[in-house]
């Protein structure tokens, strides 16, 4: 968050950060089903490191000659997002994979999951699910219903991009596939 800042205080000196801690009761369960969906879909079943997707992840970026899939678990984002910059190298990812198992064995899946909704980055100085609920539509993280939480999902890959760009055919088509899967999702 604070690189964030500093980044947009280079051209915006009074800009300050969009962001409002709420705890895991006060979240919607939409929105909890949706990021588990988009994001890690075995977050419950892991010990922070899902192995499969990351060999996955690493062959498609291989014959692609360039990063088109990612395979960081819920786990492993959180880690990145409070320890680690934004470099990317192997000795991070090695860095990021030990930071998670530290971190699976002190927390539990539920407090992982309410850390990662209050940190995940939605929008150009937007941080947390509260704030991106109340900047995409003007109501609390407790209100989403399950179309906004699929949207919001839906745009973390890229939340600056599509805070830009928020009627994106990409996004509404990934919120769609989030959308089928959350059913099926197991919460913590």
């Amino acid at each position: 968050m604070q690189a964030e800042l500093t980044r947009l205080q280079v051209t915006k000196p009074e800009t300050q950060l969009q962001h409002q801690w709420i705890p895991y009761r006060s979240i919607s369960k939409f929105a909890k089903q949706a990021v588990i969906a988009s994001e890690d879909s075995n977050f419950s079943l892991h010990d922070g490191v899902d192995w499969e997707a990351l060999q996955k992840a690493a062959q498609e970026n291989s014959r692609a000659g360039k990063k088109k899939r990612g395979g960081s678990t819920i786990s492993m984002q959180l880690s990145r997002n409070l320890f680690l910059s934004a470099d990317k190298s192997y000795l991070r990812k090695v860095a990021e994979i030990i930071l998670t198992w530290k971190l699976e064995l002190v927390l539990d899946k539920k407090r992982i999951l309410e850390l990662y909704l209050n940190t995940a980055e939605w929008g150009i100085g937007v941080f947390g699910i509260e704030a991106a609920a109340q900047h995409y539509f003007g109501i609390g993280a407790d209100q989403l219903n399950a179309p906004q939480a699929a949207w919001l999902a839906a745009i973390l890959p890229a939340p600056r991009r599509f805070d830009r760009q928020r009627a994106s055919e990409y996004v509404t088509r990934q919120a769609q596939v989030i959308l089928s899967r959350m059913p099926i999702v197991i919460l913590p």
